[in-house]
């Protein structure tokens, strides 16, 4: 906020976009510090990370999974009850919607305030399939509360 206010009061160019860390398992910062900026500037947001390191996508079910995964340290923070709980509501919502959860984790992140569009990477077809499905997938109101609630848990934790 700072930057803006100093680039508008001297008249230099301005930000037009923001790339933060932001995706269902790290929303704090984000939200708290961040979104209110983004709404008030209206800067665009282009989030890295979007899937946690492939996490979000359901690869990482358990400590094996990481063992010979390139980012498999990345993803060691999240291999808890609450990381968990993320996945199995990814899985219940993907579900619903004949999805996957890599899908839906990018398309409730499409669906936040703010989100121009979300960095992710693909290694093979499937996950570029994935990556380009998100975009055409909307989440019903109750899909993205079920996600909001579960992933907000963090914060108390």
């Amino acid at each position: 906020m700072e930057a803006l206010e100093t680039r508008r009061k001297n008249g230099f160019a301005s930000y037009i976009s923001l790339q933060p860390h932001y995706n269902l398992v790290e929303r704090q910062d984000y939200e708290s510090d961040l979104l209110p900026v983004v709404k008030n500037y209206q800067v665009g947001v282009i989030p890295y990370f979007s899937l946690a390191a492939g996490f979000l996508t359901g690869k990482y079910r358990s400590q094996q999974d990481t063992e010979k995964a390139a980012r498999g340290a990345m993803v060691q923070k999240y291999l808890n009850d609450w990381g968990f709980a993320v996945v199995a509501a990814l899985d219940k919502v993907a579900l619903d919607h004949g999805s996957t959860p890599g899908r839906v984790a990018l398309a409730w992140l499409l669906a936040q305030p703010g989100i121009t569009s979300p960095i992710a990477s693909a290694t093979n077809e499937k996950q570029l399939i994935d990556l380009v499905e998100a975009a055409r997938l909307k989440l019903d109101a109750g899909s993205i509360q079920k996600l909001d609630e579960v992933s907000a848990r963090k914060a108390a934790v």
